[in-house]
């Protein structure tokens, strides 16, 4: 079967496992398809934890890789495709557990990265590659796949239902007046900016802006250390819900904040699912591949900067992805700069 498709497909299955912020980059590849065409039945190979936050979505079956079961994923995966045939898989993840898990699903079309994308070997399990684009952000990538089948409306919608129960638990922590949130921590400890300067950021929202803060992010142990000293060093102690939301529960707080501060993590691609702008803090990665995306004029991107400190090269010089992870990286945006990136949003973002 050649492409672009002469007909939409009976069934077609997308395999994307992980991390939350991914997911949300693939979310409208899956809302255009569902507009372009409704009767394709629509599977999703999916992670754990990133199912928790689609869990509500109709209209799409997920199955479930718990990665943390090992090779017990694997069997669970093959059984459950046991005596199943899709005309179409995207495999849209590179690495080499998914294409592993790539294998256990029976499609006759299997559309992967082109060759010059496609990292860790990605390549040796697709029989059909999108066309390549030279330094494309995540999404525009992404929708490379269904553009690549024939489907060129893109439909730049997440809709990200959530049950009301979870939408009453976050009203409940939220506070009474106007809030601003910041997310501190990425689940890469590089992309961190320093503690003593999310609370001045977290002091100035509240003084100039009247906005209370609320602190948002996982249980881990850095993102408990990171609450800790923000709200002791702050002097105006912020809302502290890290570790006390679930990701639909976060996705409710993200959607009521004024703004939301956050380094390249998946609490900045959320806030952008439910369309909250966010001042995103990039050094390490380039914010033109992996930054919020509908709030790049928001981002305080000092990646050029730290590209050619580290590599005597520009931008355009280093491979597309690049990342810069030397201790001290993020340090090179000043306080100063993230408070001009929220004014503009604020104001180009008036309630």
């Amino acid at each position: 079967m050649s492409l672009p498709l002469t007909r939409p497909p009976e069934s077609l299955c997308l395999l994307r496992l992980s991390a939350v912020g991914d997911v949300c980059h693939a979310l409208p590849v899956i809302r255009s398809l569902q507009k372009a065409w409704p009767q394709t039945r629509l599977t999703w190979v999916i992670g754990k934890q990133e199912h928790s936050l689609l869990a509500g979505m109709e209209d799409v079956e997920f199955i479930i890789f718990d990665k943390s079961a090992g090779i017990s994923a694997y069997r669970e995966l093959k059984r459950q495709m046991r005596g199943r045939h899709f005309e179409v898989l995207l495999h849209m993840q590179m690495s080499l557990r998914a294409s592993l898990a790539s294998l256990l699903i029976p499609a006759r079309i299997r559309l992967g990265f082109d060759r010059q994308r496609a990292n860790d070997l990605q390549w040796l399990f697709t029989n059909h590659k999108i066309p390549h684009r030279d330094r494309q952000h995540v999404v525009d990538s992404f929708f490379g796949f269904i553009e690549t089948l024939g489907v060129r409306d893109r439909q730049l919608e997440w809709n990200i239902p959530v049950s009301e129960q979870d939408r009453q638990t976050a009203q409940t922590m939220l506070p009474n007046r106007p809030c601003a949130v910041i997310s501190p921590c990425s689940s890469q400890a590089y992309r961190n900016w320093s503690i003593d300067r999310y609370a001045s950021i977290a002091d100035y929202l509240n003084e100039t802006h009247g906005l209370d803060v609320v602190l948002t992010g996982g249980p881990s142990a850095i993102e408990r250390e990171y609450a800790n000293g923000i709200c002791r060093q702050a002097r105006h102690r912020p809302i502290d819900l890290v570790g006390k939301t679930s990701l639909p529960q976060l996705l409710v707080i993200l959607e009521q904040a004024r703004l939301v501060i956050s380094p390249d993590s998946g609490p900045a691609h959320m806030a952008t699912a439910v369309h909250t702008p966010v001042v995103g803090l990039y050094a390490t990665t380039n914010p033109d591949r992996a930054g919020p995306y509908l709030s790049l004029p928001w981002v305080v991107n000092r990646y050029p900067e730290a590209i050619e400190t580290k590599y005597g090269k520009s931008v355009a010089e280093v491979p597309w992805g690049t990342r810069v992870r030397d201790e001290g990286t993020m340090d090179r945006i000043a306080v100063d700069d993230v408070v001009e990136k929220i004014e503009q949003a604020l104001t180009q973002n008036r309630p």
